[in-house]
């Protein structure tokens, strides 16, 4: 049997050079094709949002738990960096699982192909920030210093106030903040002041050279030990170390808390008891003295002078060492 064809031949629109055709029912169609792909991809569309949702509240509850056990270490500052990290993987891990779901042409392997294509151009876009990032990272894992450690990085000094993803910040001693870039800090030399308990503190005396310096020594020594705030799980040192032009340098060394205030406070009253220990022992503490000989003949008689006003020093200084014993005694009479 023999099935008639039957052709319908329409007259095509012939196209006019110069002119614009308008074909508005391929138009309607091309909408109509991309509405009909949106409905049936509707049932996709919403169980990718759903995804998308429970893996942002997932991160959430995975990122406070994070937090939650680096805290009960005693990590805080780690615990809010590591705790962002665990979220935002997992969000970004959902949407990456969304988007698989709303377009099921779109293969795992693409995305992450596609990923790594785009992740050479940020990397070179952000590479500051993301060298601050993992320098942060590892600031916190190997712990060179803790919050509210005294440090010192290039020419800033100050306490640690915080570690953030970018940047370190401290506090420096009167009270201006300072941001490091966590890069900085680990790429150069950081001094910990208060890495330990008990930190040193030094300073030289100048004693004449016709002065007892074994008994000065031990005037210094029981006068440092004796002042609040010097340790003494750690003896207090008198050194010999320095024969200058008018005196012979005594160093001494004491040891305090390494926090800066105990520092400066301890410091002040060595200075301020040495000082007045060595004028009522009537100790000499020469200043800098520079004889100018005109000519070669008064050589001799310049020594003179130097040795006599020297003596007249010393005597000054033994006179008021004298008063001060005598006011005392009559104080303690009455």
């Amino acid at each position: 049997m023999k099935i008639p064809l039957l052709f319908t031949f329409q007259d095509t629109p012939k196209d006019e050079t110069g002119e614009i055709d308008v074909n508005p029912q391929s138009i309607i169609e091309k909408l109509d094709g991309w509405l009909d792909g949106f409905i049936k991809a509707i049932p996709n569309i919403l169980i990718g949002v759903a995804v998308f949702i429970a893996f942002l509240y997932l991160g959430r509850w995975l990122g406070k738990v994070v937090n939650r056990l680096m805290n009960n270490r005693g990590r805080d500052n780690f615990g809010d960096l590591l705790g962002a990290f665990t979220r935002y993987l997992i969000v970004i891990a959902g949407i990456a699982l969304s988007l698989t779901i709303m377009a099921p042409g779109l293969s795992p392997a693409d995305l992450i192909a596609s990923l790594g294509v785009s992740s050479v151009a940020i990397g070179f876009a952000f590479q500051d920030i993301l060298q601050n990032w993992l320098a942060g990272i590892l600031i916190l894992l190997r712990q060179p210093f803790k919050i509210g450690d005294q440090i010192v990085v290039n020419e800033f000094e100050g306490t640690v106030e915080m570690v953030q993803i970018r940047s370190t910040i401290i506090t420096t001693y009167d009270g201006q903040r300072v941001v490091i870039p966590n890069n900085t800090v680990y790429n150069n030399s950081v001094k910990v002041i208060t890495a330990h308990e008990l930190i040193r503190s030094q300073y030289d005396i100048g004693l004449g050279y016709d002065e007892n310096y074994m008994e000065a020594m031990k005037i210094l020594k029981q006068t440092v030990e004796k002042i609040e705030g010097v340790s003494s799980e750690k003896p207090v040192e008198t050194l010999v170390w320095d024969q200058a032009d008018s005196w012979l340098t005594i160093r001494v060394r004491w040891w305090t808390k390494s926090d800066r205030a105990s520092v400066v406070q301890v410091w002040s009253k060595v200075l301020l008891g040495t000082q007045k220990a060595m004028n009522e022992a009537g100790i000499d503490l020469p200043f800098p003295t520079q004889v100018e000989v005109q000519n070669a003949h008064d050589l001799e008689e310049a020594r003179e002078d130097l040795k006599e006003n020297r003596e007249l020093h010393k005597s000054a200084i033994s006179h008021k060492a004298k008063k001060r014993s005598e006011k005392d005694s009559d104080d303690n009479e009455d």
